[in-house]
């Protein structure tokens, strides 16, 4: 086991003019489940292939432990990796499968047997050893890749979305089983994926990339509580964050029918360059529904409901922003506002409906930076 050091790691693809990855800095604890999360183009993938050895470091350097490994084959790097689409020989036996790299490296045959055997006792796979990858479902072909990584006994962990291609349950379930399975085996694994709800559910911590620059660095709860600009926030939790560009008058930010009170910390922090302007969010659970005379109350016209069982969302629009430039709502550029309401309280589409943010549960950005703000 050992810790990973991403020190200024910067990789420009030739016949690009601004790098994939620029001069990342990250540090991951020995042990330590990492997830690199973001959207399509990130930077995210050529991160991991950069640690893996596949990808050219332009700049900067890569440490495995006290080890420089930015020019050392893939090979000599002492890591294992968990591909996508799984990268399993169909001719070969799940048996051999996982003992092939083994095999390679010219390991004795008894001591590969005991490895994939123990292996293959962990990941419940002890009853398919003699089966070829066809005979198998995603799940289990997801578990021989698995395995044919630990066997290696790698100081390192490499996986790159490898949930993608399984169907929505057997993702959840199998989530939960490398998360478990890391945590028993101590092994320093940096995890891939686009997923947010993977990464919050997963990782120790977490690492937002978006256009090659890493955003923040946090566990999941200081991800959630805590965005450090509006990127993260908008980014970080299903459903997504309601932002919107308020205009400030006096101590108060206003779009639409919607009036929030600014603290002073807020007003202190606000620049000329903002344009008298901050971008305020508020997660769905955050809304409470209130009378119609309540203060600092939101109207939102109702258009659609819907129901979950143990949740209810509330999707609609807020009253008086109709035609403006500056939106409020769940999602990039939408004028969509979700609320989180008790289940079986929803009212039904075409109301008007009262919401109040609970106190301290707003964010609030610059609005010329993206930047948090003190609240």
């Amino acid at each position: 086991m050992a810790t990973v050091t991403f020190d200024h790691a910067t990789r420009i693809y030739p016949g690009n003019d601004r790098p994939s990855v620029d001069a990342l800095n990250l540090e991951i604890a020995d042990g330590e489940f990492l997830v690199l999360v973001g959207p399509s183009g990130c930077g995210k993938s050529t991160s991991l292939r950069m640690l893996a050895g596949l990808e050219d470091v332009n700049s900067g350097r890569i440490l495995i432990g006290d080890r420089d490994v930015t020019d050392v084959q893939p090979k000599d790097r002492d890591i294992a990796m968990v591909f996508q689409n799984y990268a399993l020989y169909p001719h070969m036996s799940v048996h051999d499968n996982m003992g092939f790299a083994l095999k390679i490296a010219g390991t004795p045959k008894d001591e590969i047997d005991k490895r994939v055997k123990e292996a293959a006792k962990i990941l419940g796979l002890t009853e398919y050893l003699d089966r070829k990858p066809k005979a198998l479902s995603g799940g289990q072909r997801q578990r021989v890749a698995m395995g044919r990584a630990i066997v290696r006994k790698p100081k390192v962990f490499l996986m790159d979305e490898p949930l993608s291609n399984l169907d929505a349950k057997l993702r959840v379930q199998t989530r939960t089983q490398i998360a478990s399975l890391q945590r028993s085996l101590g092994v320093t694994t940096v995890y891939v994926t686009h997923d947010q709800t993977e990464a919050l559910t997963m990782g120790d911590r977490i690492a937002v990339l978006k256009d090659g620059l890493l955003q923040q660095v946090g566990t999941p709860r200081e991800m959630y509580d805590h965005p450090a600009n509006e990127f993260v926030a908008g980014f970080i939790g299903s459903p997504a964050m309601n932002l919107g560009r308020f205009t400030v008058d006096g101590d108060v930010a206003t779009i639409g029918a919607a009036r929030i009170r600014l603290s002073q910390a807020t007003l202190d922090a606000i620049k000329p360059e903002d344009g008298g302007k901050v971008t305020i969010g508020f997660r769905p659970e955050s809304l409470e529904v209130v009378s119609a005379e309540a203060e600092d109350s939101i109207p939102v016209r109702l258009s659609f409901v819907e129901e979950l069982g143990s949740d209810a969302y509330i999707y609609g629009e807020l009253v008086g922003a109709e035609g403006s430039d500056d939106k409020l709502g769940s999602g990039e550029d939408s004028s969509q506002i979700i609320v989180r309401v008790p289940p079986r309280t929803a009212p039904e589409a075409g109301e008007t409906v009262y919401v109040r943010i609970k106190p301290g549960e707003e964010h609030i950005f610059s609005a010329s930076t993206g930047e948090r703000l003190p609240a």
